[in-house]
């Protein structure tokens, strides 16, 4: 049997959560890949999953594949299987702040609150509304409700994100993404006094078994590693550059949390330690954040027509930089 990332119950859907995961053992070696999926996530039909799989809503080792692929023991599957509902969206005239375009990607600056692409009960407002009603040539290998999204960000998480505009420049950068050629480097602040100027977390993240809607280091998890470096220190708190080599789900915000100096406004993974600044004023500029303090500051890469290095960086949104001028 697989080891699959999902809640107590005999199949999973992606209506219950975010992406589900599958570690392939030797019992299902050699199985179509289509067949392996329709076995253990309920209510999806093995035609529907094949669109799926064809869209490149699933992933093997960070692959995508045909549905006739063929298991290997090890293989790791990912897939992010969008609802029928959310097959269709309006392309919307939202603002958006592209710093750098080309006629094979842009670099948009996304704004915290932003989703990225829809999903289940999300058809507006996302960046890929946007996108679609700003820009007339996206890459489509991400699939029908993802034109050009390569990678992603939380909904809160504020900064860089590369779009790709062509199939070509998207294949590329995902292959980047994978190979771990891509510099990713934000900036977090968090409670407490880190003691080590730098440091480096290399701890695997999987779905909470306790609490299925977040993430956590788990022995047997996807592996992760994320680097710090102490930017500035205050008096309860300490800002840093996080640079990560992987791109788990909200991966700074569980590491840097297992470390026990958990991202200040971060409602799910703080552990109440917001609640817990004595200064009046303090808590109430965190109330207002009404985010996580994370933003992607840097982005590198190579250019995937040119090959010429490219990096790109964004200050800080006008919150957040407000919130350390108040410290």
């Amino acid at each position: 049997m697989p080891i699959i990332d999902k809640p107590d119950q005999e199949n999973a859907t992606r209506e219950d959560f975010g992406s589900l995961n599958f570690h392939v053992g030797e019992g299902d070696a050699g199985r179509r890949l289509d067949v392996f999926l329709a076995d253990h996530i309920a209510g999806w039909s093995r035609a529907r999953l094949q669109r799926s799989i064809v869209a490149g809503e699933v992933s093997v080792a960070g692959r995508i594949e045909k549905p006739s692929y063929k298991l290997r023991v090890n293989d790791d599957v990912e897939a992010e299987l969008i609802p029928a509902s959310a097959n269709s969206f309006a392309p919307e005239d939202i603002p958006l702040e592209a710093i750098y375009e080309d006629e094979d990607l842009i670099i948009i600056n996304k704004p915290a609150g932003m989703v990225v692409h829809p999903a289940a009960g999300i058809q507006s407002g996302t960046l890929v509304n946007a996108l679609s009603f700003r820009f007339q040539s996206l890459s489509s290998t991400g699939g029908a409700v993802r034109p050009g999204i390569v990678h992603r960000l939380d909904r809160d998480t504020s900064g860089l994100l590369v779009v790709a505009k062509t199939e070509a420049a998207h294949e590329n950068l995902a292959d980047q993404f994978r190979d771990r050629k891509v510099f990713k480097s934000y900036i977090a602040l968090v409670h407490g006094h880190v003691v080590h100027d730098s440091g480096i977390v290399e701890e695997p993240i999987a779905r909470d078994p306790r609490q299925r809607t977040r993430m956590a280091v788990v022995r047997g998890g996807r592996p992760a590693t994320s680097l710090y470096k102490v930017r500035q220190r205050f008096e309860r708190f300490t800002l840093l550059d996080v640079q990560i080599k992987t791109g788990r789900t909200h991966q700074i915000r569980v590491h840097l949390a297992w470390l026990k100096y958990p991202l200040v406004g971060d409602a799910v993974y703080g552990g109440g330690r917001d609640n817990t600044v004595a200064d009046p004023k303090l808590r109430s500029h965190i109330a207002k954040l009404g985010r996580q303090f994370l933003h992607a500051e840097q982005l590198g890469f190579q250019h995937p027509r040119t090959g010429l290095e490219m990096r790109f960086s964004v200050a800080l949104p006008d919150d957040l930089a407000a919130f350390v001028a108040c410290l």
